[in-house]
């Protein structure tokens, strides 16, 4: 009966939720016609900047995976002195404005910073580069990717590890064959978010790289320089491309976990 009573109530809360986000992304979309859309999508300028978003966001979450799940691991299974610091770490981007996180990435590897010298002499450069496009995307986005990991490693009991290692198992393959596999779910879950976020960043890349132009870096500049109108079209591929990217990563992830 509570439930019951509950249901209506909270129902309609969420459905003023649903609509706040819901409403504006329609609005958009229905504003721009198919001719202006597939017009806009020829423009090689377009094409170039969306390409690159995914291809720089995919880039960051490959490294925040190599990176990150052995991390995610270790505060899962570990103790170790300054465990809290180094998780409050791992939290800070979200809660760091992403502009201020440009700076920091700069005064790092920038032209004349000893990080950005190093690289420079191996032929990496990040400002203006696509690798600064990279590792603005790994900094913003890297707290969802290892959060989820270690929330699913520490769903995962112990004790089977334990008796993988009894049976024969080295350390590696009670990793590999049964932890990693028990923990997929989330770690996955972790990749969508964190791929997702990066599709959207404008703060950190902007500061790093403002060419070659990412999609929300090119909607800004086509709206500061030339109006809505002009930036409409870009932002609504940008949304469709996003949405259903989006919706097919989450049909492949319940359809991992079924």
């Amino acid at each position: 009966m509570m439930r019951n009573r509950l249901f209506l109530p909270f129902a309609l809360l969420g459905a003023v939720l649903i609509w706040f986000v819901a409403w504006p992304l329609l609005r958009t979309i229905t504003a721009v016609t198919p001719a202006a859309l597939w017009h806009t999508l020829g423009e090689p300028e377009v094409a170039h900047a969306i390409g690159l978003t995914f291809g720089a966001s995919a880039a960051a979450t490959l490294l925040a995976l190599v990176l990150g799940v052995p991390l995610a691991y270790l505060l899962a299974r570990a103790a170790f002195p300054g465990k809290a610091l180094v998780e409050a770490i791992v939290d800070i981007p979200v809660v760091v404005p992403h502009s201020a996180a440009g700076i920091a990435l700069l005064m790092v590897f920038g032209r004349q910073a000893a990080v950005g010298k190093a690289f420079a002499a191996l032929g990496i450069r990040f400002v203006s580069a696509t690798p600064g496009i990279v590792i603005a995307m790994l900094f913003v986005g890297l707290s969802f990717l290892v959060n989820a990991a270690r929330d699913g490693f520490r769903s995962v009991d112990p004790r089977l590890e334990h008796v993988a290692r009894t049976l024969g198992a080295s350390p590696w393959q009670a990793f590999w064959q049964v932890t990693f596999p028990l923990a997929w779910r989330s770690i996955l879950s972790g990749v969508i978010m964190m791929w997702a976020r990066g599709l959207s960043e404008f703060g950190a890349v902007v500061i790093l790289a403002y060419h070659p132009m990412v999609a929300p870096v090119l909607i800004f500049e086509r709206f500061e320089s030339y109006g809505l109108d002009y930036a409409r079209p870009v932002a609504t591929l940008v949304i469709l491309i996003s949405l259903l990217v989006f919706l097919f990563l989450r049909w492949v992830g319940r359809d991992a976990e079924a």
